[in-house]
């Protein structure tokens, strides 16, 4: 990841701060940054903290993606906080913030290739064949602490070849 992409978030995060500022007149304190989000996550919003950390491997290779959806979805996260407290990370009040503001309609989870980030996974079955769990996830169903259901026919996983 090039230091000229962490300059380009780092833009980005100020102007979607400065337009919400803007559009709501009410002033609203820049989130420190950091490029320090580690595994499939592109970015996480620390909601008490006014934080906003980046993924640095999946930054180096989707920065278009970084700037049109992942910063916007993140700075979604800190307004919705707070302007309307806690409430349901991904509810009507981010969805409508994301569309008000930015004019993107709000994605749950990105679509970026993870391969560089993914590290160990299981195969775990389902109705519609195989799906793959990371090592954290596979650890609590050995332990009984979870069972994950598919998203797609939501029957249970169960471990398999």
């Amino acid at each position: 990841m090039s230091f000229n992409s962490q300059q380009l978030v780092i833009q980005k995060v100020e102007q979607c701060i400065r337009h919400a500022s803007f559009y709501f007149e009410k002033h609203f304190t820049l989130p420190k940054i950091n490029f320090n989000q580690r595994g499939k996550i592109a970015g996480c919003a620390r909601l008490q903290k006014n934080e906003l950390h980046f993924n640095p491997v999946l930054l180096a290779d989707n920065l278009d993606a970084f700037l049109k959806e992942v910063v916007p979805h993140e700075v979604c996260h800190l307004l919705a906080y707070q302007l309307f407290g806690k409430v349901r990370p991904h509810g009507k009040e981010w969805q409508g913030l994301m569309l008000k503001l930015y004019n993107v309609k709000g994605q749950t989870y990105h679509q970026m290739d993870v391969s560089k980030v993914a590290g160990q996974q299981f195969n775990y079955r389902c109705h519609c064949g195989i799906v793959k769990l990371s090592v954290r996830r596979h650890n609590k169903v050995i332990r009984g602490q979870q069972q994950y259901i598919c998203r797609k026919c939501s029957t249970a996983l169960t471990l398999g070849e």
